[in-house]
């Protein structure tokens, strides 16, 4: 049998949106656990101040640091940029060709995406640092010590963004390797 390399013919381009989709399907696993586990990150504690010899009632919640606020609203827009990245992606896997213009597409937004996500993920995790060990200089206390279980929760919400962040760039790079394989 002879081989059709030699007679202008090209197979058609290999189509990565199989894995794309299980990848995307991941990243609104990522986001949403993010967003459930940082939304539900609140805690009532009495605290004796030393102001007055009795105890205060305070709580400690996500939206009382705008750090935590803009992790927040990146994990928002990334759950929602998932789902409609997984619709594409699933209108591209039934495609034995998805078009180049997609996939360009996709790694400028993935791209986009990532960097969102990769700072509101370093905002919430200096807000979760602070917290853990507080700052001496400018005379803020530790909150874990009285606040446990919300320090849990922020910790676990910045964990999982950091998560979501790594598959938003393992995207990009899939998109761009996709789109390289096409050129080629």
């Amino acid at each position: 049998m002879e081989s059709d390399a030699g007679y202008g013919r090209r197979s058609p381009p290999v189509n990565y949106f199989s894995a794309d989709f299980s990848i995307r399907l991941l990243l609104f696993a990522t986001s949403l656990t993010g967003l459930v586990v940082l939304a539900t990150s609140k805690q009532t504690e009495r605290i004796r101040t030393a102001a007055a010899p009795f105890f205060t009632v305070r709580s400690a919640q996500f939206d009382h640091a705008p750090g935590l606020i803009y992790l927040m609203v990146a994990l928002a827009a990334a759950c929602g940029y998932s789902v409609v990245t997984l619709v594409a992606s699933a209108t591209a896997v039934r495609k034995a060709s998805p078009s180049t213009k997609l996939l360009l597409h996709l790694i400028i937004l993935d791209a986009i995406m990532a960097g969102v996500v990769a700072a509101a993920t370093g905002a919430g995790g200096g807000v979760a640092y602070i917290g853990l060990k507080g700052n001496s200089h400018v005379n803020w206390n530790k909150i874990c010590g009285v606040y446990d279980t919300f320090c849990r929760h922020v910790a676990s919400a910045v964990g999982v963004s950091l998560i979501a962040s790594i598959i938003l760039v393992l995207l990009v790079i899939l998109s761009a390797y996709s789109l390289y394989r096409r050129a080629h």
